[in-house]
């Protein structure tokens, strides 16, 4: 298996391949654009961003609070977007650091509801993130733009 810096790396290049992905999107279908009802690919990384800092910041203090599913603005043009993305992934860097590996293995109730040990909570982090990126793939192909390449994670 990994360690948990080696899995760390892995999941810093999919943030680094979302962020390609956001950048792919011209501005205006990024905020406006969906299909089938399913949010716009702006709203999609604002919960990315949320879940991720929030995930990580509980984590490292060990302890959890309530979840909140309101909108948060984390801007309103791309830049905006891809600026809360790069704060965001300073946070969760942060973060990490101060994880140690053996806290991975505890039980930890994230957002007071996810009960799982730490680690299955860090990989639905993880595993949501490669979902909603794959919505944001589908939408650019609708739009008739050809997404990043889905391993150049560079």
């Amino acid at each position: 298996m990994m360690t948990t810096e080696e899995w760390f790396k892995e999941w810093e290049g999919n943030r680094r391949l979302t962020r390609k992905v956001i950048e792919t999107f011209p501005e205006k279908e990024l905020f406006e654009f969906s299909i089938g009802g399913m949010r716009t690919f702006a709203q999609l990384v604002g919960e990315l961003i949320q879940l991720a800092v929030e995930g990580t910041q509980q984590l490292a203090t060990g302890q959890a609070f309530p979840f909140t599913a309101e909108h948060r603005a984390y801007g309103n043009t791309k830049v905006e977007l891809l600026a809360s993305w790069d704060k965001a992934t300073g946070q969760i860097r942060t973060n990490w650091a101060v994880i140690a590996p053996e806290r991975l293995r505890e039980p930890f109730k994230m957002y007071e509801m996810f009960d799982f040990l730490a680690w299955e909570n860090m990989e639905y982090i993880y595993e949501n993130e490669i979902h909603h990126r794959a919505q944001g793939y589908v939408y650019l192909r609708a739009l008739g733009i050809e997404p990043p390449v889905f391993y150049d994670r560079s």
